[in-house]
């Protein structure tokens, strides 16, 4: 047999790049394709908003939460929201707060339980705006639930939202024990008394001072 030439050669290892890159090309075509095809599937899958339709849910909301480009999976959440006893305006208000963030809504379970435990649906909107309805919602439900009123939890979240010293959940549920007034509470939570102070607080409580020599010693932090 005739040996190959260089020439020949190396157009034959030209030749089998070609044909390697064209097939490397044609393989990436035909995974973009079904990326793109599984995406065009996905979109033109109808959105099951059966969960809000069986928590009570008017279809005129539903179209609002539709045009606020609700999610599969925050139909689920909104449903729990719904069905804690917030109304239609509330949840299209609390997909707005989020997407306004340009976060999805995961809060559905934080938000019914800080519902449930006694806050109002207001204070709850409220909260969710200060972006204070993640991990620390616990103690702000605890609070509630200790009998602090709506105003002490929203001014501690209020606090924490801006960094600022405030009295700890706890603390404030101790002086509440204690029969401290809730406006009173109040008041040193808008001080910024630092929970580092509330030791204080609670021994001149139990040495008998009133709520007025409290509020008069504890002026600023």
């Amino acid at each position: 047999m005739k040996a190959m030439g260089t020439g020949q050669a190396f157009g034959s290892a030209r030749g089998l790049g070609r044909a390697v890159r064209g097939r490397s090309s044609c393989a990436a075509i035909f995974v973009f394709s079904a990326l793109l095809g599984q995406l065009a599937c996905e979109s033109l899958t109808p959105l099951d908003t059966k969960p809000l339709d069986n928590a009570g849910m008017r279809y005129s909301s539903i179209k609002e939460l539709k045009a606020l480009h609700l999610t599969a999976a925050e139909v689920g959440e909104i449903a729990k929201v719904r069905q804690a006893g917030l109304t239609d305006a509330d949840c299209v208000s609390l997909l707005q707060i989020f997407h306004g963030r340009g976060e999805a809504f995961t809060a559905g379970d934080a938000i019914a339980s800080l519902h449930q435990s006694g806050l109002s649906e207001s204070s709850v909107i409220t909260l969710a705006s200060m972006d204070q309805v993640g991990l620390g919602y616990g103690e702000l439900q605890a609070m509630r639930l200790a009998g602090l009123s709506d105003a002490i939890v929203l001014e501690v979240a209020r606090h924490h939202a801006s960094g600022t010293p405030a009295l700890s959940g706890a603390s404030l549920g101790t002086l509440r024990n204690l029969r401290v007034d809730n406006a009173t509470l109040l008041e040193l939570v808008r001080r910024g008394i630092p929970d580092s102070r509330a030791s204080q607080i609670i021994a001149m409580r139990r040495h008998g001072s009133t709520d007025a020599e409290i509020l008069r010693r504890f002026t600023v932090s």
